[in-house]
């Protein structure tokens, strides 16, 4: 496990620790858990760009003509406009 040595300001420091009490956990948990997310969300975004880069509409299209054309259910459909 590695570990880094983080400057915060004061005020950052203080909401870290009421927060962490709050919560039950330490402080080293709380941004352990905070980062673990950030770095979750950033690899979420690039792997979906990638994703992305190797759509083509003719599979897209290939795909939704496998989709049976039928009306929505009532729950699903469009309010009438007023």
């Amino acid at each position: 496990m590695g570990s880094i040595t983080v400057r915060l300001p004061d005020s950052i420091h203080k909401n870290l620790r009421s927060l962490a009490k709050k919560d039950r956990v330490s402080i080293n948990q709380l941004i352990s858990s905070a980062v673990t997310e950030k770095v979750s969300a950033l690899m979420t975004e690039d792997y979906l760009e990638a994703r992305a880069a190797r759509a083509s509409r003719e599979a897209f299209d290939a795909a939704l003509a496998h989709v049976p054309s039928v009306p929505p259910e009532p729950y699903d459909d469009k309010p009438p406009e007023s």
